[in-house]
Formats: C-alpha cells, sequence, structure tokens
C-alpha cells in the first residue's frame, strides 16, 4: 500500500512581515500626528515661552522687566528736560511714564504720527537718550469704549507701533530694548460717556525702567 507523503505548509515569506511591520508603524505615527493636531487647535501652548506670552495679556513684544507691574495710577513728578505742557510725567520705585494723548499725535482714526507734534515725542527720546541709555522702554496704546473692543486693540497696536517706531529711528533705542503694548479700552483714566472722558481715554504711555 503506498503512502503519501504530506509536505509541510510553508510560513509567510519574510518580506510579508517585514511589510505588516511598516503598516503598523505608520498606523501609529498617523494617529499621534492627529492627536498633537488636535490638541494645538483645541489651544494647547506648545511651549511655555508662548503660554508666558499669554499671561502678559495685550504685549507683543516682550522684554525683561515686568510689565504687569507697572501702576499707571504713580504720582505725578517732573522731568527737566519734559517742557511741554501737553507731556503727562508721573514716576515710582524704579520707572518713569511718559504720557501723552492719542489725539496730540494722531489725526481721528489714523495711525501715521501728526508732523506738528514730533517736537513733543522729540522731548522724550531726548531724554530717554540723555537719562535713561540702555534701559528698557515699553509703549502702551490705549484707547476709548468707541467701536468693538477688538477694533480697539487693534488700533492701539496700531499706534503704539508708530511711537516705537518713531523712538526707535530719533531716538537711537535698540529694537531688543523696546516693546509694544496693547491695552485697548481697557484701561480707561475717565467715563467713556462724554466727549472729555472719551479724549482722556485716547493716549499713548511711554514706560522706561531706569538701570539698576
Amino acid at each position: 500500500m503506498a503512502h503519501l507523503e504530506v509536505k509541510p505548509k510553508n510560513g509567510a515569506p519574510w518580506w510579508l512581515w517585514l511589510l505588516l511591520s511598516l503598516i503598523a508603524l505608520g498606523l501609529v505615527l498617523y494617529f499621534i500626528n492627529r492627536s498633537n493636531s488636535e490638541a494645538r487647535l483645541n489651544g494647547t501652548p506648545a511651549d511655555t515661552s508662548v503660554n508666558s506670552a499669554t499671561a502678559q495679556g495685550d504685549t507683543l513684544a516682550t522684554t525683561v522687566p515686568n510689565w504687569n507691574s507697572v501702576d499707571f495710577n504713580s504720582a505725578e513728578s517732573t522731568d527737566p528736560n519734559i517742557t511741554d505742557k501737553d507731556i503727562r510725567v508721573r514716576s515710582s520705585d524704579g520707572y518713569t511714564i511718559y504720557s501723552l494723548g492719542e489725539n496730540i499725535l494722531f489725526a481721528t482714526d489714523q495711525n501715521t504720527i501728526q508732523h506738528n507734534s514730533e517736537a513733543k515725542l522729540s522731548q522724550i527720546s531726548t531724554t530717554l537718550e540723555k537719562d535713561f541709555s540702555g534701559a528698557y522702554v515699553g509703549v502702551f496704546g490705549n484707547t476709548d469704549s468707541t467701536g468693538t473692543a477688538s477694533h480697539n486693540k487693534a488700533l492701539g497696536i496700531e499706534r503704539a507701533t508708530a511711537v516705537k517706531d518713531w523712538l526707535m529711528n530719533h531716538g537711537h533705542i535698540a529694537p531688543e530694548k523696546i516693546s509694544i503694548h496693547s491695552r485697548g479700552e481697557n484701561a480707561p483714566v475717565a467715563t467713556n460717556e462724554t466727549p472729555s472722558g472719551r479724549n482722556q481715554n485716547r493716549n499713548v504711555e511711554i514706560v522706561v525702567f531706569r538701570n539698576k
């Protein structure tokens, strides 16, 4: 009687296992990338520097001083270099604040500094160059509550940027020493219910930290 010889079945070729492994690896990487993308869309900060900048609120460029520590209700003071009555001077421990009305610096709804305002900025830049050489400077833009909050924040950004650029070009302040901030309509110094109050709320404040 003849015996039938049954040959064992061959296993899957090696290249098939390699292909399956590559497919599995690709799926794992796909799901990892998808998870990271969803986290970014949900507002998860990519790193601590982004989170820190967010904590600054309206800060657009961050420098060494703690700008959140500035008290804009600091006491009135004087500066021998400032003779223009339109420039308000206040000071506290460690810093001085120079304020100018936005209506003085800019025409209505404009972000270009008016030519007749440059003499006022020149007094401030001369002081910064003479008494605060190398110090950190922050330019804050403030508006009244007319219009939307987003529009006012953008206007504060544009006008603070215009003043920063002027100080850099005419006051020789290094870019890494100056920052811009927009508080928009969030820091009124007077009521927004009257024309006079709204006029006071539209201003640019230049804060300089004294060198230690």
